[in-house]
């Protein structure tokens, strides 16, 4: 059994910081991609890349392959930033040949203005 597991999320005001944490536990033989996605409300789930205009400089992805993690660290916060962060990957789990993609259950960032 693979699974996702997130954590750091929180309320903070505008200007602060969270570190949100993506572990990824179970059988697991190999990870191709770890990624963060957040949605907003009434949005849709979007793709969360540190060069994307709306975090750029504010914004880090990071991975430790050894520990099977991906950090997810954020500076600057705005309220715009106020979503669910989900973490996803893909996996191939012990004694299986394809990878599979898996989600986290999501963690809750919300920023006061």
């Amino acid at each position: 059994q693979v699974q996702l597991v997130e954590s750091g999320g929180g309320l903070v005001q505008a200007g602060g910081s969270l570190r949100l944490s993506c572990v990824a536990s179970g059988s697991i033989s190999s990870i191709s991609t770890m990624d963060w996605y957040r949605q907003a409300p009434g949005k849709q789930r979007e793709l969360v890349t540190d060069y994307a205009d709306s975090v750029k400089g504010r914004f880090n992805i990071s991975r430790d392959n050894a520990k099977n993690t991906v950090y997810l660290q954020m500076n600057s916060l705005k309220p715009e930033d106020t979503a669910v962060y989900y973490c996803n990957a893909k996996i191939r789990a012990s004694g299986t040949i394809w990878y599979k993609d898996y989600w986290g259950q999501g963690t809750q960032v919300t920023v006061s203005s």
